[in-house]
């Protein structure tokens, strides 16, 4: 993916460029989905570089160590509490409302919600669109009975 640089074009290139930018603005909106499933996973928005969703996880709705390839996700809690792990089941934090982390590309985790109460947790993922990456999820255990999408299925 080439970076155009508004600094290098003539002043009807930058304005062409800013025109079509401003044509991709996507507002959104998020409210808690009424389901009985132990996960729900609501899209804000998709942009070119940058997906955000809220995953709403019930008891249940744990997911399996895995990882990602050609993107790096920011999890925020919202709602609820949630641990996560790496290998051997170490958990890497707990956080709260309006606390979480950054999980790099290539980086092994799993989570799971704690407490009684719904986890509403803000995942906002960067993608590399550099070079022909590829955004993959690969499995390292075996995943979950909720997941039956068959692209959480794949294993490395």
């Amino acid at each position: 993916m080439s970076i155009a640089d508004p600094r290098k074009m003539t002043a009807e290139e930058r304005e062409a460029f800013h025109r079509s930018a401003e044509q991709r603005m996507q507002p959104f909106h998020y409210e808690k989905p009424n389901t009985d499933r132990v996960k729900s996973i609501v899209t804000l928005v998709k942009g070119e570089l940058v997906r955000l969703h809220v995953q709403v996880v019930k008891d249940g709705g744990e997911n399996n160590l895995h990882y990602h390839t050609g993107s790096e996700t920011a999890w925020m809690v919202l709602k609820g509490r949630v641990r996560f792990y790496g290998v051997g089941d170490e958990v890497i934090g707990e956080f709260g409302p309006h606390e979480g982390i950054l999980i790099p590309s290539g980086a092994r985790y799993w989570f799971e919600k704690v407490g009684d109460e719904d986890l509403e947790l803000l995942q906002m993922v960067g993608y590399d669109r550099r070079d022909g990456a590829r955004a993959e999820r690969i499995n390292v255990e075996t995943h979950k009975e909720w997941m039956t999408d068959p692209e959480l299925q794949v294993y490395g």
